[in-house]
């Protein structure tokens, strides 16, 4: 089934996670929502993390999940960014994919189905 994350950047020039190699470059919405959509549909930005992990073949298999269709959407308002996210991946790869890309500095808005 597929799952709706409503997603906030409140202050985008700060949404970076701890590792630059692994952190969002953006600075638009149309860029913050493509490179999103492009950790969601393919594992590159999870196979880069894991090799940087002490024991990578100890990472949950489960985090390398994709979702070649999902569907990210990116829209400024004010000072803050939106960004719309459709995918069928679970909640805690999401999780895990938005803190490696914004650190914590993103907040999770509303879930509906979609």
């Amino acid at each position: 089934m597929t799952t709706r994350y409503y997603i906030r950047l409140p202050d985008p020039a700060n949404a970076r996670g701890a590792d630059p190699d692994l952190s969002f470059r953006s600075q638009g919405a149309d860029g913050f929502a493509e490179e999103l959509q492009d950790a969601l549909r393919g594992d590159g930005l999870f196979q880069r993390w894991q090799a940087k992990q002490e024991e990578p073949d100890d990472v949950d298999p489960a985090l390398s999940a994709t979702d070649p269709a999902a569907l990210v959407t990116g829209q400024q308002d004010d000072l803050h960014i939106d960004l719309v996210v459709a995918t069928v991946l679970s909640s805690a790869v999401l999780r895990q994919r938005m803190a490696l890309l914004a650190g914590s500095h993103w907040q999770l808005r509303d879930v509906t189905a979609a």
